[in-house]
């Protein structure tokens, strides 16, 4: 979608405020247009051979005419600006939440190289132009133009030969406006993105803010952020420099066409040509003449703005989606009973490196089968398949038989719960934050959830139960805590299939075992995928898949595995009884 239609896509829903607002801005310039032509009717009455104080009767006329002009200039005032700003600002309201929902269909992919606050920049900052077009720019030029065109007829009335020589300079303006949109509009485009590169910069030191206090770096990244401040600085500097250069030559311009009435137009006068109240009367319209070709300027400048802002929004709205379904996909209603089969299954984030070749792998219903294996060979690029949080390169997937891409995508994903190493918390209570697994569960349910996860005892401790505020991302909470509020988020949702990724990791012994007791409450009458590299916590999985190089190397029970002599399990598990005697030796 390109960027004009983008914006006016959105502003057709405001259609009768902004024609309100046109018929208003009309209503205005008539007002505008009268008040030099009463002028031109008092000078000439008071002028004129004879006059009296009979005149004085016409004065108190205008004087009324005048008052009541004023007083309507100031409601059409009203309402044309009103009225703008409320199309202008929807405009903004429409296209922010058309940008967010957009931006939740997109795949994974997208996310994975972008910055969270170069995103935010485009949805607020961008769109926030936009109300600079509806409601400033779009509008001065009509009027400005609706101006123009009137004066320029008042004028040839009052003299066509004048108002022509008056012209001679309008040219120059035009031809200024054809230069600087070349050069102007790409100025501001990089303003936007070094607004948006300040912001992502912005949102990722004060995200990091506890690494920044912690490795006393505070001195070092305020040089980093004084930096950017000063590029954006510069660079928005370049984008009005332009501006600021076509004002004055846009000022000067019209100067001369001053310059050209006050002389040949005094000749006008002196010769008896032209009469003394027609000649105020065309310096009067004249400053309304210049007044609309001025205005370009900063009408421009807005319009170059909100252009670049629609840019970079019309760039993120030509993204594509998340996988789509094929055709005639179903629904899943009610439960899935949950088996798994991996069929050739390949994958490459880029087409020429592949990170997983040729799996295959049947999960029965309700069993747990634990993935494990060095660092780096794909577990959790497998298991995010299965939800399509990416889509397969090669090979299928099937859920009860039926391969998972002809499944809706939101009822896949309403089949599987998700507990992940890196635990994201909303900022917001403990209580919103678990029931987001299932926003419309009972009090009892949330609470049974949480007992379920070993989260109960210590929510009741904390100063305001589950009503206590945890903080962005949960930074007030222990690793261990964030953990088991993410076990009552997934006990809640109560989803037939379980991802477990490093769900135990980084964690002390007695948390562990909380944790495992959680899990294994959530596991029970559900298909379950662990994620592991703690191996003492999948002894007990069903079938144990050990990934390596790209595919599947071994896969078994602990016991059959045990007995490879040169195994990898077996290596890696003998690795870990030495490194980690204390955790493995109760579970022998």
């Amino acid at each position: 979608m390109k960027p004009l239609q983008l914006i006016f896509t959105y502003a057709r829903k405001y259609k009768l405020a902004l024609s309100v607002t046109a018929a208003s801005m009309l209503l205005l310039v008539g007002a505008q247009l009268l008040i030099p032509w009463i002028v031109k009717v008092l000078v000439a009455a008071v002028t004129a051979p004879g006059a009296t104080l009979s005149v004085m009767g016409l004065v108190r006329q205008l004087t009324i005419i005048v008052l009541i002009v004023f007083i309507a200039r100031a409601g059409l005032q009203f309402l044309r600006s009103y009225l703008a700003h409320l199309a202008g600002w929807g405009v903004v309201a429409d296209v922010r939440k058309y940008i967010y929902e957009h931006m939740q269909r997109l795949s994974l992919r997208y996310y994975e190289d972008k910055q969270i606050g170069q995103l935010m920049s485009r949805v607020i900052n961008d769109t926030d132009l936009f109300e600079q077009l509806i409601a400033h720019a779009l509008p001065d030029i009509i009027v400005n133009v609706i101006t123009f065109v009137g004066v320029t007829v008042v004028l040839f009335s009052l003299n066509w030969k004048l108002t022509l020589l008056s012209t001679l300079p309008i040219p120059l303006v035009l031809f200024s406006l054809q230069i600087y949109a070349k050069r102007v509009r790409p100025a501001f485009r990089a303003r936007q993105q070094e607004l948006g590169n300040l912001n992502a910069m912005l949102n990722d030191n004060l995200s990091g803010i506890r690494e920044i206090k912690a490795f006393t770096r505070e001195a070092e990244e305020a040089v980093r952020i004084d930096e950017r401040i000063d590029i954006y600085y510069r660079s928005n500097l370049r984008a009005l420099k332009l501006m600021a250069t076509f004002q004055p030559f846009v000022d000067f311009t019209s100067s001369i066409g001053t310059l050209i009435v006050i002389y040949f137009g005094g000749q006008l006068a002196l010769q008896g040509i032209l009469p003394i109240s027609d000649l105020v009367a065309f310096f009067l319209y004249l400053e309304m003449f210049y007044a609309p070709v001025r205005n370009l300027s900063s009408a421009w400048e807005a319009i170059q703005s909100s252009m670049a802002g629609a840019d970079r929004v019309a760039g993120l709205m030509a993204e594509d989606e998340e996988p789509h379904t094929v055709a005639g996909a179903v629904a899943i209603s009610g439960r899935v009973r949950g088996e798994i089969i991996l069929k050739e299954v390949g994958f490459a984030y880029l087409p020429e490196n592949l990170v997983l070749e040729n799996i295959s792998l049947k999960i029965p219903a309700h069993s747990v089968v634990a993935l494990v294996g060095p660092t780096g060979v794909g577990k959790s690029t497998l298991v995010s398949l299965i939800p399509r949080f990416y889509d397969v390169s090669s090979g299928t997937i099937t859920l009860d038989g039926r391969e998972i891409r002809e499944y809706t995508l939101d009822s896949l994903r309403q089949q599987i719960s998700i507990v992940l190493q890196d635990v994201f918390l909303f900022y917001g209570t403990v209580r919103e934050n678990i029931l987001f697994g299932r926003p419309t569960a009972s009090e009892e349910e949330l609470f049974a959830a949480a007992t379920a996860a070993n989260a109960h005892e210590f929510i009741m401790q904390l100063p305001d139960g589950y009503d206590t505020l945890i903080g962005e991302r949960g930074v007030k909470l222990s690793g261990g805590q964030k953990q088991r509020l993410s076990i009552a988020r997934a006990v809640l949702k109560d989803a037939p299939i379980l991802i477990l990724d490093e769900a135990t990791s980084s964690v002390d012994t007695e948390t562990e075992l909380l944790i495992q007791q959680a899990l294994e409450r959530l596991m029970k009458g559900r298909t379950t995928i662990i994620i592991a590299h703690r191996l003492s916590t999948v002894r007990s999985a069903d079938q144990i898949v050990v990934l390596d190089e790209k595919s599947i190397r071994e896969m078994g029970t602990h016991a059959e595995l045990m007995k490879l002599d040169d195994g990898l399990y077996r290596r890696l598990y003998s690795v870990q009884r030495t490194l980690e005697p204390v955790i493995l030796a109760p579970l022998e």
